[in-house]
């Protein structure tokens, strides 16, 4: 039980930093703004920002069990995770790391057709919120896109929890969403506060995850390819 909590604070933890990324915070505070504009009341904003999160939320939760299940279906892959994931955690954390401080560049990965769907849900109000964060959360940015497949899924596929982890980051990922709505509730100065406080968090956030990933991926390395033993 306090393995599956401590990788349920770390799902969290990696939705919340998800969520303040330079790319996806930007996105969010864009999507939200302009729904705000259509709502008309700030009981409406509140409901698009919840919508919003419920999307996102419910995206990564399909993403992620669907791809974990796959995986742990097939008792070769499920074998050779269970033996080595150890051994492929250690470099690959490294990699996420150095990803996390901008050392290391990847593509970002975008769906077909999003932007005229984004564009057409964002003129619908607080009903079309849901499905903008559906659109939002599939358009993955080098930082997401590593978080998610590169930290969450190999954490959820060591915890066998396919259900609860890409649904507490997917919560995660809406935590800054909601207060960033309930401020544009209170006006554009309440959001600016909010904004600004966020982005000094996030300066102080990511790097001190990405030496952490760098730090732990070291010691694994150490410990599960050359049998050192640190302790």
């Amino acid at each position: 039980m306090s393995d599956l909590l401590a990788a349920a604070g770390s799902a969290l933890w990696l939705g919340i930093l998800t969520s303040i990324s330079p790319c996806p915070l930007a996105s969010n505070v864009a999507a939200v703004s302009y729904i705000s504009k259509h709502a008309g009341s700030s009981r409406r904003v509140w409901m698009a920002g919840a919508l919003y999160c419920l999307g996102r939320a419910l995206t990564y939760l399909a993403v992620g069990s669907v791809v974990v299940a796959s995986v742990l279906s097939l008792p070769s892959v499920s074998m050779f995770l269970q033996r080595e994931m150890n051994r492929i955690l250690g470099p690959l954390l490294v990699l996420i790391g150095l990803l996390t401080l901008g050392w290391l560049r990847l593509p970002g990965i975008t769906m077909p057709g999003t932007r005229a769907w984004q564009e057409r849900a964002a003129r619908s109000g607080p009903l079309g919120a849901g499905l903008l964060g559906i659109l939002f959360a599939l358009s993955f940015c080098p930082v997401s896109a590593g978080l998610f497949f590169g930290s969450l899924l190999p954490l959820t596929a060591a915890s066998d929890s396919p259900v609860l982890l890409p649904l507490v980051y997917g919560v995660g990922t809406g935590l800054p969403v909601a207060v960033l709505a309930l401020l544009i509730a209170g006006g554009a100065r309440a959001l600016s506060r909010g904004f600004n406080a966020i982005t000094r968090f996030e300066r102080f956030a990511r790097p001190a995850t990405g030496v952490v990933f760098i730090c732990a991926g070291i010691y694994l390395v150490l410990t599960h390819w050359f049998h050192l033993s640190l302790v």
